[in-house]
């Protein structure tokens, strides 16, 4: 196969997509509301900033100018039975109904897929790497297939969560499947098909089986590469040159930014420093791989106790919108923030409060 035709094929196709993408589309604001379908059975119940019982899609759209919701898909979820094809597709068609787009999420997996483990579905285990590919291309089919069939045509479609090291590699973990690490704060992989350190080749064949899967679909849908981190260049060059590399495909480059978990692993770092690092890494990313960017992932630190918190989450994502919209040369089309609608106690970066109802980020969102 020749390497260089497929790196110019893939920036010709980037280059193609997304200054057609920037031409006909405008900044989108949406959210992640996978969980949001549990919430609901566990009897959550949603308000608005006057206390008044509002649904939560209708509540996002209307009073906070979101126009996309996001939704993970899982392969077989048997740990909590949620993120099916058949919860992604009742949750799609909830958002059709209001008029909203939706994005897909494939995470490959059965559970969390992230930087830090990627595991490989129980069904998909003892597969060779071609018998993989066949596996990957069948799921993607499928579910946008049903989603297709029941008239829902997805609008972006991320080939896999957070792929920065790859995927489809699995990891000790503990009984309850949160990652095990060592002494020294290491993992231990246990089964790796696509790992980008040591199978950049077969890191490249799943993205691209992927992206040709959802074309053969949705020819018309976005499709994604996603990765953490960024306001961090080496990762993006790294990453995407093994894609340009070995022919992986996508028309957007999705990208996760958390100033809370930035400062959290490097407390030297200060947000709005994470904010303008970002940005850069936007402008220069775009440029670089013809490709249109949007940030898939963001969140900021609910406290209840601490309402100064809430206000200064607002205060970053205002910024965030703001000069995504204004100092990218265009090239970033949006943002969606993580799981908004969860309430405090567990997670800290949703936007809502322990009542069911938004917290001051939320007007981040209200130009």
């Amino acid at each position: 196969m020749n390497i260089r035709f497929l790196t110019t094929a893939l920036l010709l196709t980037c280059v193609l997509t997304g200054w057609a993408q920037h031409e006909r589309n405008d900044f989108v604001k949406g959210a992640d509301v996978s969980g949001l379908p549990r919430q609901e059975q566990r009897g959550v119940v949603f308000h608005d900033r006057n206390g008044k019982e509002r649904e939560c899609l209708e509540l996002l759209k209307n009073d906070y100018q979101m126009q996309a919701i996001r939704l993970r898909v899982w392969v077989e979820p048997t740990r909590d039975g949620s993120s099916t094809k058949e919860d992604v597709l009742r949750m799609a068609l909830r958002a059709k109904q209001l008029g909203m787009d939706v994005m897909i999420d494939f995470h490959y997996s059965d559970w969390w897929a992230d930087p830090g483990q990627q595991p490989i579905p129980k069904a998909w285990q003892g597969h060779n790497y071609e018998q993989m590919m066949q596996d990957l291309r069948q799921h993607t089919i499928d579910v946008l297939s049903l989603l297709k069939q029941n008239g829902v045509a997805p609008r972006w479609v991320q080939v896999g969560n957070e792929t920065s090291n790859g995927l489809l590699w699995t990891v000790k973990t503990d009984e309850h499947g949160w990652v095990v690490k060592d002494a020294n704060g290491k993992t231990t992989i246990l089964q790796s098909m696509g790992h980008a350190k040591t199978e950049p080749e077969h890191y490249a064949g799943f993205i691209r089986t992927g992206y040709e899967a959802v074309k053969e679909v949705l020819p018309e849908t976005i499709v994604i590469v996603h990765l953490d981190n960024g306001y961090d260049p080496k990762l993006y060059d790294w990453n995407l040159g093994i894609l340009q590399q070995y022919g992986g495909k996508f028309d957007m480059i999705g990208m996760s930014l958390y100033p809370y978990w930035a400062k959290r692993s490097h407390p030297e770092m200060e947000a709005d420093q994470v904010i303008t690092d970002c940005m850069n890494n936007i402008r220069r990313v775009s440029e670089k791989f013809g490709c249109d960017v949007m940030i898939v992932e963001t969140g900021f630190e609910v406290d209840m106790e601490h309402p100064e918190k809430m206000e200064e989450g607002r205060r970053q994502l205002t910024r965030i919108i703001r000069e995504a919209k204004s100092e990218t040369n265009g090239h970033c089309r949006g943002i969606f923030y993580w799981e908004p609608q969860t309430l405090p106690g567990g997670y800290k970066l949703g936007a809502f409060g322990r009542n069911g109802e938004p917290t001051a980020i939320m007007e981040g969102f209200i130009d």
